[in-house]
C-alpha cells in the first residue's frame, strides 16, 4: 500500500455510516456533524479490525454546527433535529441522516431547471443536503469558483493523518460527474436527461469534472494515497456500453 512490498496481502473495508454510528464509541451526532469526530470514527475502527487503510468518504464539516440548532426530538429509533433555518433533520441510530428542507421537501429539479455555467461540484452528502446552486452547510452563500471548496472540507483528511500518521493508507472519495448529476436532478429524471437533452447533459459533466477535478488536486496536497471516484451507476449493466462511452468516460 506504500509502494513497496507489502508483508501481508493489504486489507481493508469502506464501513457504513450506521456502523460507525453503532460501533466506533463516539457519539452520532458528533461523527456525522464534525471533521474530528469523523476522524475519530475512522481510525477506531480501522485500528479494531486492524485494517491497513481508511476510506474518508465525507468532506471535513462546517465548524460550529451545534450554534445552528433550535431543538432535538429523540424517539427509540431516532432523532429528529429542528434547525433555526427551519429545515430539519431525520437522524436514524444507525442509517444516514436525511436533511428536509423548511418546507419539509428534498431538491427537485429537472435538466431544463439547470445552468451549466452554475455548476462546479455536487457533495451529495453535505450536512444540509443539495442545494441549486450549490451552498455549503448553513452558509447558504454561493462560493466563486476559484475558492470553493471551504477550507475545512479537508480538516478530516487533516485529522485522519495526525492520528495515524504514515502507518496506514489513507484513501479520500470525489463523486464523478454523472454520479454527482444523477444526484442533482434524482435518478428517474437525470436518466431522461441523458436520452431528451444529451448536449445539455454533457455540458453539466464538463462543469462538474472541472470541480472534481480541483478537489482532487486539494485532496493530493493533503497527501492522500489514492482517490475513490465514486460512480456507482456506471457499471453493473446500469448504463448501456455507448452511453458509459457518451456520458461517463470523456469526463
Amino acid at each position: 500500500m506504500a509502494l513497496t512490498e507489502p508483508d501481508r496481502i493489504p486489507v481493508m473495508c469502506q464501513l457504513s455510516l450506521g456502523h460507525y454510528f453503532l460501533y466506533s464509541g463516539i457519539d452520532p451526532l458528533h461523527v456525522w456533524y464534525t471533521s474530528e469526530g469523523f476522524a475519530g470514527a475512522l481510525v477506531n475502527l480501522q485500528k479494531w479490525y486492524m485494517f491497513d487503510g481508511i476510506l474518508i468518504n465525507l468532506p471535513g464539516r462546517q465548524p460550529d454546527y451545534d450554534k445552528y440548532i433550535q431543538k432535538i426530538e429523540e424517539s427509540d429509533n431516532e432523532k429528529i433535529i429542528r434547525w433555526k433555518d427551519g429545515g430539519s433533520t431525520v437522524f436514524p441510530h444507525d442509517d444516514l441522516p436525511q436533511y428536509r428542507f423548511p418546507d419539509g421537501s428534498k431538491i427537485h429539479l429537472t435538466i431544463a431547471d439547470i445552468d451549466p455555467d452554475k455548476l462546479y461540484y455536487i457533495e451529495p452528502y453535505d450536512v444540509t443536503g443539495i442545494t441549486y446552486p450549490y451552498t455549503w452547510g448553513f452558509e447558504r452563500e454561493e462560493r466563486p469558483f476559484d475558492d470553493f471548496f471551504p477550507a475545512y472540507h479537508i480538516n478530516t483528511i487533516k485529522c485522519v493523518r495526525e492520528k495515524t500518521g504514515d502507518t496506514i493508507s489513507v484513501h479520500s472519495e470525489i463523486f464523478s460527474p454523472l454520479t454527482q448529476l444523477l444526484e442533482l436532478l434524482g435518478y428517474e429524471n437525470a436518466l431522461m436527461a441523458l436520452l431528451d437533452n444529451p448536449e445539455k447533459v454533457k455540458a453539466c459533466l464538463e462543469r462538474l469534472a472541472a470541480g472534481a477535478a480541483d478537489l482532487g488536486k486539494r485532496q493530493a496536497e493533503e497527501g492522500v494515497d489514492a482517490f475513490l471516484i465514486s460512480s456507482a451507476f456506471a457499471g453493473g449493466g446500469f448504463l448501456s456500453v455507448s452511453q458509459y462511452e457518451e456520458f461517463v468516460l470523456p469526463y
